[in-house]
């Protein structure tokens, strides 16, 4: 197992007497992010099956977690990245002796190039998000909150690609608390999942324009979409401003850094939204990421500042 059992704390300001936000600190994986438990598990499975390499396309978080699987497990790794990738993500996955591949305009273009570069024999491809034994790496998460709090009765979630809602779905389904409710988030310019449930099915989005990055997969995968409708749920798009709040918030009252795909759904606590008006137990799951940074936040606390003076 190479993924960490994260803490389940409550928020020292939001809870209430009536009402209990708990925070699944995912942010403190060693990739930074929820990601490792899936790649953790598909990498092993790859090695135990006698490949030798893992190609993975990725915006960052999904290749950084590939990335510290591959090293830990003695695999070479190849990481397909877009150009909207930072800098400084691609010099921190290349600092685990993974090779970085920059291809394409968005997550969609690097993906085309890492099952190009994953046909040979040894070369397992690790999709970011759409696989079954992702899910199930994810679905980890979901034991140890049930142990921690095992009367929780909605779950808040970011949704990017469907790769942790469908590992939440999993986790949950294999419990059989299909009781708990599902408040599923996004950005305006990444809401893949809001426009595949008014579809009824996974639609393409024309284009992706939000500062939540990893949010930015232009079509979902099927699995959540069909399954959410077996729980009580709904769908949340908030916008940037909202999403940055999130990680400005939760940085002055943690003192950690996450990413606007994180901060989306913590902003969901900080409004007090109608989605978990009714909720006892909340927890949030702070997703992470490693597209962040000190500045980042710090400027956008400064113009948080000045937009409210």
């Amino acid at each position: 197992m190479l993924h960490i059992r994260t803490p389940l704390i409550l928020h020292p300001g939001l809870s209430t007497p009536t009402r209990r936000i708990w925070l699944k600190l995912e942010n403190l994986q060693p990739s930074g992010s929820f990601k490792l438990r899936g790649m953790g598990l598909l990498c092993t499975q790859a090695k135990a099956q006698g490949k030798r390499k893992v190609v993975c396309p990725s915006a960052g978080n999904a290749g950084f977690a590939t990335a510290v699987a591959a090293a830990s497990l003695g695999l070479k790794a190849c990481i397909v990245v877009p150009h909207t990738t930072p800098e400084t993500t691609r010099a921190r996955i290349r600092k685990t002796g993974a090779e970085v591949i920059v291809h394409g305009k968005v997550w969609d273009d690097a993906n085309q190039k890492a099952m190009e570069l994953a046909q040979g024999a040894h070369t397992e491809y690790v999709p970011a998000f759409d696989h079954p034994v992702l899910w199930e790496g994810h679905s980890s998460m979901v034991d140890e909150i049930l142990e921690d709090c095992p009367q929780v009765d909605t779950l808040v979630t970011s949704v990017g690609g469907g790769g942790l809602l469908a590992g939440i779905l999993t986790g949950l389904i294999r419990h059989g608390r299909m009781d708990c409710r599902i408040v599923a988030c996004e950005t305006q310019g990444a809401a893949s999942f809001s426009a595949a449930l008014a579809a009824g099915h996974p639609v393409r989005l024309p284009r992706i324009d939000t500062v939540a990055t990893s949010l930015g997969a232009a079509q979902v995968a099927a699995w959540p979409v069909q399954h959410i409708h077996d729980f009580a749920h709904q769908c949340v798009v908030l916008s940037d401003d909202e999403a940055i709040m999130g990680v400005v918030r939760y940085a002055n009252d943690l003192r950690q850094l996450v990413e606007p795909a994180c901060g989306v759904s913590l902003a969901i606590g900080y409004l007090d939204h109608p989605a978990i008006a009714d909720a006892r137990d909340v927890v949030i799951v702070v997703c992470g990421g490693v597209n962040i940074s000190a500045q980042k936040v710090a400027g956008w606390a400064r113009l948080s500042t000045a937009s409210e003076k």
